[in-house]
């Protein structure tokens, strides 16, 4: 069924603005005016975007290529809250009783985002229409990712749909946090990057050529370490443009390469984990993603092997996924996933017997879950310790090269002083 976006007086001439779901531009009117709105503008909606009169291939190409990369990346964080919450909610809602269309039209009715609103109404009316839940979010990528789409296809074949969806708020609401961690730890050191380029920029390109102009103008030779400040400052005054050109680049280039996955990003992920520190944070993080997904695909009854394939893909780390790539394959010809996983090199030997005593036990999804909650535990002391030695390694580089202008500066003028 359409969506159309309206604006229409209301009694008292009020201008009211909305959405409304209709067979045609008549019905929609219809429906507007038995609620005494007069319309005065109305369009039709897809996927949260008006229906333009033009045609598709005129469309400008670079909303094109964003909306598709967007589509390509999955959510990211402000669709993934959105998600959690609207999870949690419909969880809630069938658990009580309430049918599915019903529960989705009490989404859409308490929606405070327009896109949001709109796109629930086309799950809504796919439903209507005789597909499945599943299939109707599947639709939408930029919300609903490959393990939220076959976990709720789980959940309905099950006949456990709302404890299923309570899983899925549980699990990106726990993913939520662990990406919140890591942003966390590298909050600072951005910042105090950010600041000290600042910083260093205004000497080079103001206070330093100021002063050494007045020195110069003094006839006195200077010393080594301010002639080599005053080339310095005067290269970054005459190719700042193409230092910044090398860098947006360097790092376009970067980007295009790991996202493209290959060999490239193999490289990258590898020697990342050799970083002191960093490594280490980024190896658990790694395995607490493959714990904590693997637990809840397998709670909501999807199969190992679908389970192991979804799971490579969200593990944040090439080595890692190659790693689960390899359990799969050997999964399908008819091992258990402790030996593969152990043999692998990419898990800590522990993660490796912890997985084969629940494998053992029959309790393979709650040994995943304590596995994940240790991993959780020992994120948070991995961040503070990447925060607690980045902190004075940031301060002495920035003490460093600032300490170094100043001591350029001073020391001809000293001279000066002494000549004088």
């Amino acid at each position: 069924m359409p969506i159309f976006q309206y604006k229409a007086f209301a009694p008292g001439g009020a201008v009211q603005t909305g959405i409304i779901d209709a067979d045609t531009e008549k019905d929609a009117r219809q429906k507007l005016r038995r609620d005494n709105l007069l319309v005065s503008k109305l369009l039709e909606m897809r996927s949260g975007r008006r229906r333009r009169g033009k045609p598709i291939d005129k469309e400008n190409i670079f909303r094109r290529v964003s909306r598709h990369r967007a589509e390509q990346a999955g959510p990211g964080a402000r669709e993934t809250e959105v998600v959690a919450g609207v999870t949690r909610q419909l969880a809630t809602l069938l658990g009580s009783g309430i049918a599915l269309t019903e529960a989705l039209t009490a989404i859409v009715d308490q929606a405070d985002q327009r896109k949001v609103e709109t796109m629930f109404r086309e799950v809504r009316e796919s439903i209507q229409q005789g597909a499945s839940l599943a299939d109707a979010l599947e639709a939408h990528p930029r919300y609903f990712t490959e393990l939220y789409v076959n976990m709720v296809r789980a959940g309905q074949a099950a006949g456990n749909l709302d404890v299923v969806l309570s899983r899925l708020a549980d699990y990106l609401q726990s993913q939520r946090a662990l990406q919140r961690k890591i942003t966390g730890a590298l909050m600072y050191p951005v910042m105090m990057i950010t600041i000290g380029f600042a910083v260093v920029s205004i000497l080079m390109a103001k206070v330093v050529p100021e002063i050494t102009a007045m020195l110069i103008d003094q006839g006195k030779a200077l010393p080594p370490s301010t002639r080599l400040l005053v080339a310095v400052s005067s290269l970054f005054q005459k190719y700042w443009w193409m230092a910044a050109l090398v860098v947006a680049g360097l790092s376009a280039v970067f980007e295009r390469i790991y996202r493209a996955g290959g060999k490239g990003r193999l490289f990258i992920d590898r020697n990342l984990l050799k970083f002191p520190v960093l490594g280490d944070l980024l190896r658990k993080t790694s395995v607490a993603r493959f714990t904590r997904t693997l637990a809840t695909l397998l709670k909501s009854g999807v199969p190992v092997i679908q389970g192991l394939e979804i799971t490579e893909k969200v593990v944040g780390n090439r080595v890692v996924a190659d790693a689960t790539k390899h359990i799969r394959e050997r999964v399908i010809e008819g091992t258990d996933i402790a030996t593969p996983l152990k043999a692998s090199g990419a898990f800590p030997p522990v993660v490796g017997y912890m997985v084969a005593v629940g494998e053992q036990s029959g309790e393979l999804e709650q040994m995943l879950d304590r596995i994940a909650g240790a991993y959780d535990e020992e994120i948070d002391v991995a961040t503070e310790r990447l925060t607690a030695l980045l902190e004075p390694i940031m301060i002495v580089c920035l003490a460093s090269v600032v300490g170094y202008i100043v001591y350029a500066i001073v020391q001809p003028i000293l001279s000066l002083g002494q000549v004088a």
